[in-house]
């Protein structure tokens, strides 16, 4: 009798543990779905996909050369007026839910706030503390982040590429790949310059 009982309150205890998991992730997500829309009305689901895919992975993706990542950077800096930008924004904004990641604009560099050189040092370091995420398990998590969207009946998933974009996801997650582009609409709203940086090295960066 007393064994039963014992797996009974482990049960409840289990059960109990599950619900506060799946009510705080709800939470968060919701938080930063609020966020992105709050700073940035014109998103996509490609948009909210990319803010939470950059907290998950980070920027290892987007480094496999060293000296190339930093002539790209340079170009972009020179082209770069942040006169021209269409919105306020703070110098780092955090990404996703869990925030692991920021997305650190380069007017921190145009500005002096932050040397080029301490920059990109915290950008490389950053590309080498990435993260290992298998594609099936960011897939999984993504469909969860898609049905809190819904049960929130977000404006997001009023949005007239909603449907299309669902799809278009889904079905790049199923071929194995995870890396997507800013939508047009984004771009043209918003003109985004910046480069993710963990967390840890946002300290180093005194932002």
């Amino acid at each position: 009798m007393k064994t039963t009982g014992l797996i009974l309150c482990m049960i409840l205890f289990l059960s109990c543990t599950q619900r506060d998991e799946v009510r705080l992730f709800e939470e968060k997500v919701t938080a930063a779905l609020q966020r992105q829309l709050e700073y940035y009305p014109e998103s996509s689901l490609r948009d909210i996909y990319k803010n939470f895919f950059q907290d998950k992975f980070g920027p290892g993706h987007l480094l496999s050369d060293t000296a190339s990542a930093g002539r790209y950077l340079r170009n972009e800096l020179g082209s770069y007026d942040p006169d021209t930008l269409r919105y306020v924004s703070s110098y780092a904004e955090p990404t996703g839910w869990e925030h692991r990641f920021v997305r650190v604009d380069l007017r921190v560099i145009k500005e002096g706030k932050v040397s080029y050189r301490d920059f990109f040092e915290a950008f490389v370091r950053s590309v080498r503390d990435a993260p290992e995420v298998s594609v099936k398990d960011w897939s999984k998590e993504w469909e969860r982040i898609v049905k809190v969207m819904e049960k929130l009946e977000s404006p997001v998933t009023h949005h007239p590429s909603y449907r299309a974009d669902k799809d278009s996801l889904a079905a790049m997650l199923q071929r194995g790949e995870f890396v997507v582009h800013h939508s047009r609409d984004y771009v043209a709203a918003y003109a985004p310059h910046y480069r993710l940086i963990s967390v840890q090295e946002l300290q180093s960066l005194g932002l």
